[in-house]
């Protein structure tokens, strides 16, 4: 099965990004996030941030200030993680009742095609079981996952891939950008923008 038919169908997908490799389900698919979480061993209390294409898929599922905006020029394809305030129809097991949706949109090409073939977004999330280290490559990352690692229905090897810190998370709500957690992108970079 190709990796847009997977995630239609409510599997896990492994796969590369700008940073680390990430795990992917439909972010519609309230099951599939379930299973996700179940996976990783993530806590019910975090929300989980989601690949799109684009900034105007990202306007379907998120409030997008002038402030995103003007990030999203400067940084995006990129390995920037906006925190916008999510529509409606995102599920409360993305956003775990924060009303926050976390925007990503890698400057990958395996990212962005999912995306665009997917027609929606899909989960942005680190493949690594939770609170342990992120493995460079899709075999150490199967190992760390052990026996659990039969619920991944496919995985997208492109090797190691290269060094990288994790995104670099903003906070695009208001009007001046919050960084949450400081990654591949300059804390500094980022707290220049202004709407």
């Amino acid at each position: 099965m190709n990796p847009v038919q997977i995630l239609s169908e409510g599997g896990i997908l492994l796969y590369p990004t700008d940073t680390i490799y990430g795990l992917g389900v439909d972010a519609s698919n309230v099951e599939a996030l379930k299973k996700l979480r179940a996976l990783k061993g993530r806590e019910e209390g975090k929300p989980i941030s989601i690949v799109v294409a684009d900034m105007a898929m990202a306007e379907e599922y998120a409030v997008v200030t002038p402030l995103a905006r003007k990030i999203a020029e400067a940084f995006l394809p990129g390995k920037v993680t906006l925190i916008l305030e999510a529509k409606p129809n995102v599920s409360e097991e993305l956003t775990a009742g924060s009303g926050t949706v976390g925007i990503r949109i890698p400057n990958h090409l395996v990212c962005l095609n999912l995306a665009r073939e997917l027609g929606r977004p899909y989960t942005a999330t680190s493949a690594n079981v939770s609170d342990q280290e992120t493995k460079k490559t899709p075999q150490e990352i199967l190992e760390q996952f052990g026996e659990k690692a039969i619920h991944i229905a496919r995985v997208i090897d492109t090797g190691e891939l290269p060094e990288s810190l994790p995104s670099t998370v903003v906070d695009a709500r208001g009007l001046s950008p919050i960084v949450v957690r400081e990654g591949a992108v300059d804390k500094e970079l980022i707290l220049e923008i202004r709407p």
